[in-house]
């Protein structure tokens, strides 16, 4: 890489601990996975197998070995853990994520009845041989349009103390949902709500599927915003939203 005399925002090397970027597989093919994975690894900390999709992907095992070959971890979609719940089968789902590996786990209760005080407890248990990923906020518009902010806070607080390593703010890949209304308009006050509660950015991953709310997180905590829920393409366009190398950022960080 030629060497440059720009002054651009610090960011630290992975292992990252902020500024992370989770891009999200929703069934990309094969090819394109492992280009994209080998093309831009020092900017990709984590790939989420999206909702169920690993249970159905033809080269899920070729895909985890791509990422432990170029040190990107990896994590199934919270969904899949609903869905095991569900049916009664947390066990089966324990041994499923310790078959492909998991060092990380998403609990969430965005899908499903379960009271954040039992997700928490899932936390809790999952931590003891997963480092835990959580999720707040509902994927229905609706019951998540409801929820006031110092609900989302408590929960917050409350999935951290019951032992998960950062909590992702529930959007969908489709960025309508949770921080989101229905129409994809962000939820500005809530997020500012959480942002001025004490809770600490670097413990929150931010679901941020456009470039729009890429931008939004960026222009509010900086570069080094932890940002999920990335699709494939966008891991390069990303990096350079976070160095102030695009229009969107241009002048935030001279």
């Amino acid at each position: 890489m030629i060497s440059s005399e720009l002054k651009l925002p610090k960011r630290q090397l992975k292992p990252r601990t902020n500024g992370m970027t989770i891009l999200i597989d929703n069934g990309v093919p094969l090819n394109l996975f492992k280009d994209t994975i080998q093309g831009s690894a020092n900017y990709i900390d984590f790939v989420k197998f999206g909702w169920g999709t690993s249970l159905i992907t033809k080269y899920l095992e070729e895909k985890i070995s791509c990422l432990k070959q170029n040190d990107v971890q990896f994590f199934f979609g919270g969904t899949l853990f609903e869905k095991f719940l569900s049916q009664d089968k947390i066990e089966d789902y324990y041994r499923y994520c310790q078959l492909y590996g998991c060092e990380y786990v998403e609990i969430s209760n965005g899908t499903i009845s379960l009271s954040n005080k039992e997700k928490a407890s899932f936390i809790t248990d999952f931590s003891k041989e997963f480092c835990v990923f959580s999720e707040v906020g509902s994927k229905d518009s609706t019951i998540s349009n409801q929820q006031e902010s110092s609900e989302w806070i408590d929960y917050i607080i409350e999935d951290l103390e019951a032992g998960s390593k950062k909590v992702m703010t529930e959007t969908r890949e489709g960025g309508t949902s949770g921080l989101c209304n229905s129409d994809g308009e962000m939820r500005s006050h809530l997020i500012e709500e959480i942002l001025r509660s004490g809770i600490q950015p670097d413990d929150l991953i931010f679901e941020a599927p456009t470039k729009v709310m890429q931008t939004y997180f960026i222009e509010k905590i900086g570069p080094n915003a932890n940002l999920a829920n990335i699709p494939f393409q966008d891991a390069i366009p990303l990096e350079t939203l976070r160095l102030g190398l695009r229009s969107d950022t241009f002048y935030l960080f001279e």
